[in-house]
């Protein structure tokens, strides 16, 4: 597996080599392209320029282009009356006749190569023709051909070159001076990015560090960071987040299993003492019967207790348990009153509903009616006998709120931030003693959440106590 840091400097030396070379290449030919039109323009004045002496200085000169010259330097002219004048007239220049043969060769001219009969049929039509020519040993040579016409001799072709050595010369520099910028650019750029690279990834290493120390018994380490950059500071903040949560997490599931392990031991404390009791002597079989009875009924609450942290394993996972149907929450309620009200009479507790209608909700039918009969149960326990409980349910705004309320006797402020935690009671031996396992809040809070609601206590200590549950409409569940 290859690091990331060495994948950060090849990409970044990657990019900047790319750049480099398309920077240079551009440079290159613009700068070409620059000087290679200079020349050209120069190349077509001087050609104007000499077609005009050259035209002033044969205005009195009989011209035979298809005589042959007398002695070297005439090919059909004859003899000139001032022939310096005209060698000073086209010293940069050649004049050709129709079939590609030099009349006349400026002083200043290189060796000539033949002109290709394309490039003369292109000028005596009228054409300005340039070439560049490549005679080896030599610097390249840039020519312009145009037509000369000599009034009363005919048509010519007047040829002026330049040399490009001076561009060639010059482009090579320029190549050699990018090569040489470019390869200490990429010698920095190697520096650099390993120094970037390095002070990136050093917030990264300190988190991997600092990862690898945590523990069970070290959760409470946090990551402190040094690295100036706003996207660092945001990356250590989340990961202590992290930990505070799983810290959380953590000592809540410690708690869990300490409270679960003390609730269990409890009731099998108790079925081990009657045993040994009931076996230190004989006894008679209704005594007998009556351990068994005991039993039997702290076999009930582990069975109730077993059953409910079932449930809470359940709901801690990523998919409640949940089965969403379109439903109507009134008619739920109205069942669970109706059939929780045969316990309210035998305690003396009047059990009233007072619902409003609601739009429908999306939710699973037994886990709402579950959540309800704890919240109705809880409220049983601990309403005295004359007392009343009222369920109410309304659309307030943008959500549906179901409310269980009674007149018992209150919960002391300090206690309302733990109602929905496990095994949390108010009164530990009142609780006990009365069938609770202290799970029921919790398996409430945990389906409530399920469906992408909420629930919230309110009390007064001797004015009771109201569960209010609120589900936004349209909101999801988790």
């Amino acid at each position: 597996m290859q690091a990331f840091r060495a994948r950060i400097r090849r990409v970044a030396l990657t990019f900047i080599v790319l750049l480099l070379c398309l920077f240079s290449l551009l440079l290159y030919l613009g700068l070409s392209t620059i000087l290679h039109h200079h020349i050209d323009e120069e190349l077509v004045m001087l050609a104007q320029e000499e077609s005009q002496r050259v035209e002033l200085a044969t205005g009195h000169v009989h011209v035979a282009p298809h005589r042959k010259a007398e002695n070297e330097h005439e090919d059909g002219f004859e003899k000139f009356d001032d022939e310096e004048e005209l060698q000073q007239a086209i010293r940069y220049s050649a004049i050709l006749d129709a079939t590609g043969h030099i009349l006349w060769s400026g002083q200043s001219t290189e060796t000539r190569l033949p002109v290709a009969s394309q490039i003369i049929t292109q000028v005596l039509k009228g054409e300005t023709v340039f070439e560049t020519l490549d005679d080896p040993g030599h610097p390249h040579i840039r020519r312009i051909s145009i037509p000369l016409a000599i009034e009363d001799h005919g048509r010519f072709i007047l040829q002026t070159e330049k040399s490009l050595q001076y561009i060639q010369e010059t482009l090579q520099w320029l190549a050699w001076l990018l090569c040489g910028a470019s390869a200490v650019l990429l010698l920095f750029a190697w520096w650099g990015s390993g120094r970037l690279a390095g002070e990136a990834l050093a917030p990264v290493e300190a988190l991997s560090q600092t990862a690898e120390t945590i523990s069970g018994q070290t959760l409470s380490t946090r990551l402190t960071l040094t690295a100036p950059y706003a996207e660092f500071q945001r990356l250590a903040r989340t990961f202590n987040s992290m930990l505070d949560r799983l810290q959380q997490v953590f000592e809540g599931q410690r708690r869990f299993v300490a409270d679960a392990a003390h609730e269990l031991k409890t009731p099998l404390t108790a079925m081990k003492g009657n045993f040994e009791v009931s076996l230190q002597r004989t006894r008679s079989a209704e005594e007998y019967r009556e351990t068994i009875i005991s039993n039997l009924t702290e076999v009930d609450r582990l069975t109730a207790m077993t059953k409910s942290l079932l449930t809470l394993a359940q709901f801690a996972g990523d998919r409640p348990p949940l089965v969403l149907q379109t439903l109507d929450l009134l008619p739920l309620v109205q069942e669970v009153v109706s059939e929780l009200s045969v316990l309210a009479q035998e305690g003396g507790i009047h059990l009233k509903v007072e619902c409003q209608p609601v739009p429908p909700l999306m939710g699973d039918a037994s886990q709402l009616k579950q959540a309800l009969i704890n919240l109705l149960d809880n409220a049983l326990r601990h309403t005295p006998s004359g007392g009343t409980i009222t369920v109410r349910a309304g659309f307030h705004d943008t959500s549906i709120r179901l409310s269980v309320e009674d007149t018992g006797p209150g919960i002391d402020s300090r206690h309302l931030p733990h109602l929905f935690e496990r095994f949390y009671r108010v009164d530990q031996a009142r609780d006990r003693q009365s069938g609770g396992t202290g799970l029921g809040l919790a398996i409430v809070k945990e389906i409530v959440e399920a469906h992408g609601g909420h629930i919230e206590a309110h009390s007064q200590v001797g004015k009771g106590t109201t569960f209010t549950i609120t589900f936004p409409t349209g909101a999801k569940h988790r």
